[in-house]
């Protein structure tokens, strides 16, 4: 069964920096794609970055791209979301998704498996 279990959201100023962590378990990742999206209060989920995970390809939303930066850590089998210059309407939370089309795409729909979440919080 996939797992994926996000980490590291949290309260900071703006302006400052959040690491994300997904961890991944039940299967092998080596032909998927892992995206982060995200969903503030009232809006729809919205795509921020995406990783191919056997050939390390990223894909970034136009809101972050610049200062968000997504990896991967196959030992780990994790993917991170290093997140700098945080703004207000960063705010959100956060969710870590797979799909299995290996193909990176920015549709929620097409990710089969999803994370719980982890808030982040960004004031002013």
């Amino acid at each position: 069964q996939v797992q994926l279990v996000e980490s590291g959201g949290g309260l900071v100023q703006a302006g400052g920096s959040l690491r994300l962590s997904c961890a991944a378990s039940g299967r092998t990742f080596s032909s998927t794609v892992m995206g982060w999206f995200r969903q503030a209060p009232g809006k729809e989920r919205e795509f921020v970055a995406a990783i191919r995970w056997s050939t390390g390809r990223t894909y970034y939303g136009d809101s972050v791209k610049g200062r968000f930066t997504i990896s991967r850590d196959n030992a780990k089998n994790t993917v991170f979301l290093q997140m700098n210059s945080l703004k207000p309407e960063d705010a959100a939370d956060y969710y870590c998704a797979s799909n299995d089309i290996d193909r990176i795409v920015v549709t929620a729909t097409a990710y089969d498996y999803w994370g719980q979440g982890t808030q982040v919080t960004v004031s002013s």
